[in-house]
């Protein structure tokens, strides 16, 4: 894919600033519509005002009045919205004007969703990029910041949940309806509206005297307390990490059916149902760190907000970054590191397979073609690199300083490197220039020798990324570390040239010399190491190193050494993600003679080992292991170990075990996944048989 054919896209010219919008909707939910206005209030940013033109797409225009009440003319296209006002207007006026209007039919912006046995009827907005227009008539893009009134009339029966505080809520018990009346009082882009519609049972929590309340379907509500209990106390580490304390009036977390994942707006978080889950579904299907993603849009796109969206790395870079922080706050150090090779992972295999380009890019058809893995984990993997390029102390001091000087406005990538000059002192206009201006990543080819005559040790650094077109050779500091019989010593080197030689004096060989020591870089390495210095790696490095040295072990994997390291390493070692490389190495390359490793991994302490460690068994094609799979599916609590073991029984089984297979793909399970690995059970025994 070549996206610099993608048309270049600019951040449009405004007539005017919209200060508050002010809605009125009246939902039938029968019907599937409703009626509505919205009264504007805006000041002119030229001298000489005379037509306003609003974003709206799919509204019925019926009317738009003056703020006396009167008539104004206006003339409504495919997807404007065209006003008329009776005066000229300058720079130094405000005016108020009120369009009446009907939404008749299904739009993406807000969605009707039907009632089903999982789930109850709800209406939930999705104003992500720019579809608020579809149900607001509004001016439409991210760098225009209002405050907002949100007043909706509903059945009895339902629930309203809006941006900022509820004010209260009327009844017309003639009708059967009563009206919720939310409050934004600080300003938001349009994008972050927010407008949730459902029988939801609303659990209360707090934060000190911050209200914190999760929205979720009344079948959810003792699920909901649990997977959303630590909700405050990451709000908390945030208001400190970042040292700006949460800017809304409150926070909700809101269950909507059309999402996936999580959506943010202001002060509210939209969640998919998978945000709730029992404990057995926890074991595998976690959201807390989409949870605490999304937590920290509030600070990141909704407090600061790109103001176009080439820049839209400032929302979902930070926000990407932030969860990995919190990880590594509270989940600890190597979860955290191995949060942070997944979303490195994530960015390479993309950048590998489909297209890079840089992160702020300006060259898109919608503004969904940048919300990709550049912008998300490449993004958050630069900003680890700037935390060490700039010292924690000053990474957080910048962070800080740019939340509060640009706090409820739209903002650009200069403005953040702006900050980082004021803060820290530093010209860091070369390192931005390197890792957002330009597309790629670093791919170092590092050769080492032993002198023993002279007792120095050369490391040879090259970079070989300029193969690609508009990827520059990058400068940039490294640290090497040398472990020693006594100890470790680390030495930060600076990179500036394709090719770099250094020079260290030791009294001896070191047993191992790692390179990128802290594992701060986004890279591809290619590192010839020997058998004795990966096997040395296994047992003494950081959880990044030891996972790397498994996997480069595959260059030995004939050896005995090698072989025996893998199977103790199965078993032994204290992090999950290193046990389970090496089942995988092993079933790789010698599954055959491994079965009690294998064996003994089934019942490891973690779902994600004894997952691999059945898909080993499963790959042995023993008949024998027929009533082990079936007491693994029956008895293991992790539904990817019991999805792998219905895999397994596919792989042995005959046509007996397709009654038993399809009764399992009829077993409800986060993400279909019982039912995809029972349907893949049974197209695995048809084809056999």
């Amino acid at each position: 894919m070549d996206v610099y054919q993608r048309p270049l896209t600019f951040e449009p010219d405004r007539d005017f600033d919209a200060l508050h919008y002010k809605v009125m909707l009246d939902v039938d939910v029968q019907q599937k519509q409703l009626t509505g206005q919205n009264t504007i209030t805006l000041t002119p940013l030229r001298s000489d005002l005379k037509r306003v033109t609003l974003d709206a797409v799919s509204l019925e225009v019926s009317d738009v009045l003056d703020s006396r009440g009167f008539p104004l003319s206006y003339k409504q296209g495919k997807d404007k919205l065209h006003i008329e006002l009776a005066r000229s207007y300058s720079h130094s006026d405000t005016l108020t004007f009120t369009v009446k209007y009907a939404l008749r039919e299904q739009v993406s912006g807000l969605k009707f969703i039907d009632q089903t046995e999982t789930n109850p009827f709800q209406v939930s907005s999705d104003c992500w990029p720019n579809q608020a227009r579809q149900w607001i008539p509004c001016y439409d893009y991210p760098h225009d910041k209002v405050t907002q009134e949100m007043i909706v009339t509903v059945d009895n029966n339902l629930k309203v949940l809006s941006n900022g505080e509820l004010i209260g809520i009327s009844e017309d018990k003639e009708r059967g309806k009563h009206t919720y009346h939310w409050k934004q009082n600080k300003p938001h882009s349009t994008y972050l509206i927010n407008l949730s519609i459902a029988a939801y049972t609303v659990i209360e929590d707090s934060l000190g005297a911050l209200p914190v309340n999760y929205w979720v379907y009344p079948r959810h509500e003792q699920d909901a307390k649990r997977s959303f209990a630590k909700t405050p106390y990451i709000i908390d580490f945030f208001n400190r990490i970042y040292g700006y304390d949460y800017p809304w009036e409150k926070y909700d977390q809101v269950i909507s059916t059309h999402q996936g994942g999580g959506a943010e707006a202001t002060s509210a978080s939209l969640l998919g149902e998978g945000a709730v889950t029992t404990k057995q579904e926890e074991i595998d299907f976690s959201f807390e760190g989409i949870i605490a993603h999304e937590i920290a849009h509030q600070w990141w796109g909704d407090l600061v907000t790109c103001r176009s969206w080439e820049h839209n790395w400032i929302n979902e870079s930070f926000a990407t970054y932030s969860d990995y922080l919190y990880k590594r706050f509270d989940w600890g150090e190597d979860e955290a590191a191995f949060d942070l090779v997944r979303k490195q992972g994530a960015y390479l295999r993309e950048a590998q397979n489909r297209y890079m380009r840089p992160i702020v890019f300006a060259q898109y058809e919608s503004p969904g073609d940048n919300f990709d893995s550049h912008a998300y984990p490449k993004g958050a993997a630069v900003l680890h690199m700037l935390r060490f390029v700039l010292g924690d102390e000053t990474f957080f001091r910048v962070i800080s300083e740019f939340l509060h000087r640009h706090e409820f406005q739209a903002v650009s990538t200069q403005d953040f490197m702006q900050c980082v000059k004021d803060v820290s002192g530093k010209n860091m206009d070369w390192f931005f220039e390197q890792f957002l201006f330009k597309p790629g990543h670093a791919v170092f080819e590092v050769t080492k020798r032993w002198n023993e005559a002279t007792k120095t040790l050369s490391v040879e650094i090259k970079q070989t990324q300029d193969k690609w077109d508009r990827v520059p050779i990058y400068r940039i500091p490294v640290q090497l570390g040398f472990y020693h019989p006594g100890g470790k010593t680390v030495e930060k080197v600076w990179l500036n040239e394709a090719v770099e030689k250094f020079e260290f004096k030791f009294d001896e060989a070191p047993l191992l010399v790692r390179f990128d020591e802290g594992n701060y870089l986004l890279k591809e390495l290619t590192y010839p190491q020997s058998e004795e210095e990966l096997l040395f790696q296994v047992e003494n490095d950081d959880m990044t190193g030891r996972l790397w040295a498994v996997d480069q072990l595959r260059a030995f994997n004939d050896s005995p050494k090698t072989i025996q390291k893998w199977n103790e390493l199965s078993k032994q070692d204290e992090f999950w993600a290193v046990r389970e490389a090496a089942v995988q190495r092993l079933s790789e390359f010698h599954r055959n003679s491994h079965k009690a490793a294998f064996l003994e991994g089934a019942g490891d302490r973690s779902s994600k080992v004894r997952a691999a460690s059945v898909n080993a068994l499963g790959k042995l094609k023993d008949p024998s292991m027929l009533g082990n799979f079936r007491r693994i599916y029956e008895t293991d609590e992790s539904y990817l170990v019991k999805a792998q073991a219905l895999i397994a029984i596919g792989e042995i089984g005959n046509s007996s075990q397709l009654r038993f297979l399809g009764e399992a793909a009829k077993v409800r399970s986060p993400r279909n996944t019982l039912k995809n690995a029972a349907e893949q059970a049974m197209e695995q025994i048809r084809k056999a048989n």
